[in-house]
């Protein structure tokens, strides 16, 4: 078990790191392991696909097996399956970016997305991660919860706008809670304001869905129309993986 745990250990601060490669001692010293045990860790990884090195075998990387055992796991996932349709028909009614995230612990992992073809937009990735306090999936997801449950702060701040205290986001939680849906104003990234809607196929909701926009694109109307139509995309997704849920698909914890 100690030797299962290490090696999940090693490969997530290796996953953590992106492309900033580490050297044997640096993992060493992170996971307080034995500089030969941590070489011989690492020898069987690379071995295995898991971890990668440099021609010197003096750098060490995530390896190519990680991507396809995520890849494995969407693949896998029926709720992921169930709403990437809804995601193309969200993306070509407005145009703009859509996401489908999950919560993981403190933070949003992203599943899905569907990029806006214009040239002003929004840029993301499947498996980014972000807290959950500064995105709208994340503001989305947390208002589903009882405020008993956030953290005591501070949150880290990716913009000016981020919220840092428990105080502030309990707030803005709980108008989330009266409009039905999440409102990220330059709170993740600046220029981008999102709006996120939890699925609750779920309780409380784990997956969340999102249609981010550059602000310079943002006007009165275009708000109204993406929260009607990002309503109405829930709102089938909902039904249709209540159906799938009903014909005996897995239910994941």
């Amino acid at each position: 078990m100690k030797s299962a745990a290490r090696t999940v250990e090693l490969l997530e601060l290796l996953a953590a790191r992106g492309d900033r490669p580490a050297r044997l001692q640096e993992l060493a010293d992170e996971l307080g392991v034995p500089r030969s045990s941590m070489y011989a860790l690492l020898q069987t990884l690379i071995s295995r696909g898991w971890v990668r090195t440099d021609v010197t075998g003096s750098l060490y990387g995530i390896g190519i097996h990680a991507l396809l055992t995520g890849t494995s796991y969407l693949d896998s996932d029926p709720r992921v399956r169930v709403v990437r349709p809804y995601l193309d028909e969200a993306s070509a009614s407005l145009g703009e970016t859509i996401h489908m995230g999950r919560l993981d612990g403190r933070g949003v992992a992203y599943l899905a997305t569907r990029e806006s073809h214009e040239y002003l937009r929004t840029i993301s990735r499947v498996g980014r991660r972000l807290p959950a306090h500064v995105g709208a999936l994340g503001k989305a997801l947390l208002a589903e919860r009882d405020d008993a449950e956030l953290p005591e702060g501070p949150y880290e701040a990716l913009t000016p706008n981020s919220h840092t205290g428990r105080e502030s986001l309990a707030a803005d939680l709980a108008r989330v809670r009266e409009r039905g849906y999440s409102v990220d104003r330059e709170e993740g990234v600046l220029g981008i304001v999102g709006f996120g809607f939890a699925l609750r196929y779920d309780s409380p909701a784990q997956d969340a869905i999102s249609c981010s926009v550059p602000v310079a694109r943002l006007t009165p109307e275009h708000e109204e129309r993406i929260v009607a139509v990002m309503r109405e995309i829930r709102a089938r997704i909902e039904a249709t993986a209540t159906a799938h849920a009903a014909g005996g698909a897995p239910q994941w914890r």
